[in-house]
């Protein structure tokens, strides 16, 4: 069992860089995958990012390619999300994932994962 705590949301104005975090505690697996997803309001859960850290494995979305980066941070079991050049389309709430079993790709895809963090909400206003 493993829980995740999200962390960094906020509110802030177009332009403008949020970083998030999160956290994972108890029984890690080795292999962990730890990925970030949001869902705008209105809308799906989409993917965002996602990091092996065994295995130096990250994927983007193409929506955030070139603005958000996804990496570990110092503390272990803990992955940060640095969000640049945000903008209106990036309002949603930012949900962390991780996963208990290997997985060798679809990184992207929420059934891959078995643990799901509350989320933080980002909003992106004028």
């Amino acid at each position: 069992q493993v829980s995740l705590a999200e962390s960094g949301g906020g509110l802030v104005q177009p332009g403008a860089s949020l970083t998030l975090s999160c956290s994972a505690s108890g029984r890690i697996f080795s292999g962990i995958t730890m990925g970030w997803f949001r869902q705008p309001p209105g809308k799906e859960r989409e993917f965002v990012a996602a990091l092996t850290p065994s295995l130096g494995n990250i994927y983007y979305a193409d929506a955030v390619k070139g603005r958000f980066t996804i990496s570990r941070a110092n503390a272990e079991n803990t992955v940060n999300l640095e969000m640049n050049s945000l903008g209106l389309e990036d309002t949603a709430m930012y949900l962390c994932a991780a996963t208990g079993h290997p997985i060798f790709g679809a990184m992207y895809s929420a059934n891959e994962y078995d643990y799901w963090g509350q989320g933080t909400q980002v909003t992106v206003s004028i």
